[in-house]
């Protein structure tokens, strides 16, 4: 009987750790990768926590069409064209690019710009569109 609660400990026990990390791991990828966001939530951070776009796009692409407010950002150029930009360290920044690839990789740059949040558009314009959200030109 002894053994049998034992045994029913360590399933438990291990049952939490499990559970424990799963629960953990969005937030330690969210911590390294960056958040990424859907385009709801990116609409949430532009409209309630007046966050930056940063359309990463060649600039005829932006010129076809950009998520209000977006500011053209040369992707090969990211860290010149923040400080030519002047913006606010403080406040959040959502990276745009055409699928959210080009994004992602240039997030860790971002981030050692000194902003307290970066966040990336999953999906990028294309997933902006397919929400049937408006793009300026």
């Amino acid at each position: 009987m002894n053994f049998l609660t034992q045994i029913d400990n360590l399933a438990l026990i291990a049952l939490l750790l499990v559970s424990g990390a799963a629960l953990f791991l969005p937030t330690l990828s969210t911590l390294i990768g960056g958040k990424g966001l859907s385009p709801t939530e990116a609409t949430i951070w532009i409209n309630r926590r007046k966050a930056y776009v940063l359309d990463l796009r060649s600039e005829e692409e932006y010129k076809t069409g950009h998520l209000p407010g977006a500011k053209f950002a040369n992707s090969s150029a990211l860290t010149a064209a923040i400080e030519k930009l002047k913006l606010d360290r403080k406040l959040p920044v959502v990276l745009v690019c055409d699928t959210g690839t080009q994004s992602r990789k240039l997030l860790a740059e971002a981030q050692k710009l000194g902003f307290v949040e970066v966040g990336v558009l999953d999906g990028g314009v294309q997933a902006w569109k397919a929400a049937a959200l408006p793009l300026v030109k």
